[in-house]
Parts: C-alpha cells; sequence; structure tokens
C-alpha cells in the first residue's frame, strides 16, 4: 500500500511538472505576442537577450505570481482564456 501511494505521489509531481511546462510555455508565447503588438521600447530597454535562461524565466515568473498573489491555476486559466479568444497564438 505505501509502494502505491508513493508511486501515485509521482505521478502527481510529474503531472504538475507538465502542466507547468505547459503554463511555462503558453506565458513564453504570450510574452513574444504581447511584444510584437507593443511598440518599440526606447534602445537602452532592448539590452534584454534574445535567449533567456529558462530556470532565470522560471524564477521571474514566480516573484511575479507572488507578487500579484496568483496561483498556477489562476495563471493558467487566464493564459487558456487568452488562446481561446485568439489575444494569443
Amino acid at each position: 500500500m505505501k509502494s502505491s501511494r508513493s508511486q501515485s505521489r509521482q505521478m502527481d509531481e510529474r503531472e504538475k511538472l507538465r502542466k507547468f511546462r505547459e503554463l511555462d510555455d503558453a506565458f513564453a508565447q504570450a510574452l513574444r505576442e504581447l511584444d510584437k503588438s507593443s511598440p518599440k521600447p526606447e534602445p537602452e530597454a532592448e539590452e534584454v537577450p534574445s535567449q533567456e535562461d529558462p530556470q532565470e524565466f522560471e524564477r521571474r515568473l514566480r516573484a511575479l505570481m507572488a507578487d500579484f498573489q496568483q496561483t498556477d491555476t489562476s495563471v493558467d486559466t487566464l493564459l487558456r482564456t487568452m488562446l481561446k479568444l485568439g489575444k494569443i497564438a
């Protein structure tokens, strides 16, 4: 019985990780879409590298989520809604 619980826990963690990766991908796509539609920033602000470290992105995303008191589920729902409405691709 203990073995099945630990397997279930491992599957839950894998599912959470899979969902986070989906969220991360969707969020990154949303940011790219926003960058395309927003006016170009001043030249000094363009010092952001085009290929960001995934761990750095995750850290920044988590910090934003904490600042705005948003859960993984609420961000996931927001991104799925934006996709359905055609606001992001």
